[in-house]
């Protein structure tokens, strides 16, 4: 289709930052790291290939999730301890911090809340970057596999999606039914996946992760936390995920405590009167 008179003009417009984060409360991050370097180890779980498992971390607290045995990729999901309301939202921390998250950024929470549940205090990937192919590492723009969008394209279903490995988590953390706990699965990080856009049709792809034995990502818990984490059928994502043809490995969830009371940011200080 031919194109109007000014078709050259349009998109020569700049872009804008919608979502500034310099106009963030500023973090301290050296607070934060003089608080982790006097932790203590407060427990570990191993998440076992194509399956999840739960962790609760203190506010004031931190969680490391590393590459045992070799590239693995995750998806997260966390929650405030005390109330599953208050669930992590990537669209919003994706809106403030960008496509990929490293050290210095914030998981933040859902409306109305909208407050850092956690800060990244460490990331051994930190210096990937963005590659060649528009690639990043750490992503909160996919989603999470899932076996409704497996058999829309044609697979066969399958429960080892981390959707449904998150909800059998949940199932087991809390005793839910499995309806009420699925609904409270969420949209992901996607830890140590590689992603990105097409330049040519903007779809969303991924490609082996540059995760080796021993990388991890470590966060520091701005809130009591319940986290759920999924080891990914696709392994590195490399080549498919959702089915059992990838090779995958395991993820380990460290836990570390701190001393004295962390006194958690408070919620977004709007009245929720919507106009009304």
């Amino acid at each position: 289709m031919k194109g109007p008179a000014d078709a050259e003009a349009r998109p020569a417009a700049p872009p804008v930052i919608a979502y500034d984060p310099v106009l963030l409360p500023p973090v301290d991050m050296a607070a934060r790291a003089g608080r982790r370097a006097a932790m203590c180890a407060a427990g570990s779980v191993t998440v076992p290939p194509r399956e999840a498992r739960t962790a609760r971390v203190p506010a004031g607290g931190a969680f490391r999730i590393s590459c045992p045995e070799g590239s693995q990729v995750g998806d997260l999901n966390l929650w405030a301890a005390d109330d599953p309301a208050e669930r992590f939202y990537s669209g919003k921390t994706r809106a403030l911090h960008g496509t990929h998250v490293g050290q210095g950024d914030r998981l933040w929470s859902a409306f109305p809340y909208l407050r850092p549940m956690a800060t990244i205090l460490e990331d051994s990937l930190d210096w990937y970057g963005i590659d060649a192919d528009g690639g990043a590492v750490h992503d909160v723009i996919g989603t999470r596999c899932d076996p409704y969008t497996h058999v829309r394209l044609g697979g066969a279903p399958y429960h080892q999606c981390c959707h449904s490995n998150l909800t059998r988590a949940l199932v087991r953390e809390l005793g839910l039914p499995p309806g009420e706990a699925e609904g409270r699965v969420h949209d992901v990080l996607n830890v140590f996946m590689c992603t990105g856009f097409t330049r040519d049709t903007g779809q969303y792809f991924m490609k082996a992760s540059p995760a080796r034995k021993g990388d991890f990502i470590e966060f520091f818990a701005e809130i009591d936390l319940l986290i759920a984490l999924s080891a990914c059928p696709g392994g590195d994502c490399g080549a498919e995920h959702s089915s059992d043809a990838a090779i995958c490995r395991p993820l380990l969830i460290e836990v570390f405590e701190g001393e004295g009371a962390w006194a958690s940011p408070e919620p977004a200080p709007y009245d929720r009167s919507h106009g009304i």
